[in-house]
């Protein structure tokens, strides 16, 4: 298993405030369903778990050959397409897209969400919906007198992996997420490094502009709340 699916697993794939959201919203639509930044399959197994017919898009070769895997291991059934999704040639149509987590956030700015805004459109069906989660990110700046964060912990065979966030700091259009991700062998050696992701600001309301921009008119939204791990974020469902 390469670092890569590793490290995905240990920071996202332990979140699942999302997951009863997105279960309805697939209830709810009447065909297929594309997971946009789908990784290691959080949503897209769940939701073909539940018999939805799910195509999962993402740029990362290996995080998809894993989430095909346990496709195949558990007998589930998901298209696995490699592309950037603000590039995406068109496929569907879908009843439903979406882009969990902070996906929209790691875009590239107005720029890339415009891209990603247009390739969400033109591969839904007439009257489809489109529905994104924004976190909010004043959450994400601790208090001083927080409690410290726990770290998240993965375990593959005799191999150790865990993953501490260090700090959150403000950066010229959104924060700066750093985290330290050490490891220990089997031997009981530790390695160390440091991984930063940039999230871009971004509020429902300016979305929601960018969304009509781009053709999609806004339906609802959905909260859902931060967890004792995880921020809180808000789900801006729209429809073509």
């Amino acid at each position: 298993m390469s670092d890569a699916v590793i490290w995905h697993d240990v920071e996202n794939g332990g979140y699942d405030a999302d997951l009863p959201i997105w279960r309805e919203l697939a209830a709810a639509a009447d065909g297929p369903i594309l997971d946009l930044g789908a990784g290691t399959g959080r949503v897209a197994l769940e939701l073909a778990a539940a018999g939805h017919r799910v195509t999962a898009v993402d740029s990362d070769r290996e995080l998809l050959n894993e989430l095909g895997r346990r496709a195949s291991q558990s007998r589930l059934h998901v298209t696995c397409v490699e592309a950037d999704a603000r590039r995406l040639e068109p496929l569907g149509p879908f009843a439903l897209v979406l882009a969990p987590m902070q996906f929209v956030q790691i875009m590239g700015g107005p720029s890339g969400r415009a891209g990603l805004l247009a390739s969400a459109e033109a591969c839904l069906a007439p009257n489809g919906s489109f529905a994104t989660a924004i976190a909010d990110l004043d959450e994400a700046v601790a208090a001083e007198d927080a409690v410290p964060p726990v770290p998240d912990v993965g375990q593959r065979g005799d191999w150790i992996y865990s993953s501490l966030p260090l700090d959150v700091r403000p950066e010229p259009g959104g924060v700066a997420v750093e985290w330290l991700r050490q490891v220990v062998s089997p031997a009981g050696t530790l390695t160390e490094e440091r991984h930063t992701q940039m999230l871009e600001s971004l509020t429902p309301e300016q979305f929601e502009r960018e969304a009509a921009a781009a053709g999609l008119r806004v339906v609802e939204r959905r909260e859902v709340s931060a967890t004792e791990a995880y921020i809180g974020s808000m789900v801006v469902v729209c429809r073509r």
